[in-house]
């Protein structure tokens, strides 16, 4: 019985570390990913802070934001810090 546990136990240990390597080697290689798509693509982003065109576009979003929020899918605090930015 001795002999079993202490192999269970050795099983465990190995595939606990590969598990943790895997994981390592994994979120590394995503890091990298980004990092290049992230390099590749500042031009192809529109600019964040672009005005509305209209008033009525405009209220078109700020609609869909009080939707959004309705549903839950906005804080508070996101919802008036999305607003600030329409209406600037």
């Amino acid at each position: 019985m001795p002999g079993l546990v202490r192999g269970m136990a050795r099983v465990a240990v190995v595939s606990g570390t590969a598990t943790a390597v895997s994981n390592r080697v994994s979120r590394r290689q995503g890091q990298r990913w980004a990092a290049q798509e992230q390099a590749a693509a500042p031009e192809a982003q529109p600019a964040p802070g672009a005005p509305a065109s209209s008033g009525a576009s405009r209220m078109d979003q700020l609609k869909s934001l009080g939707e959004l929020k309705a549903q839950g899918v906005l804080t508070d605090e996101e919802f008036e810090a999305e607003k600030a930015r329409i209406l600037a």
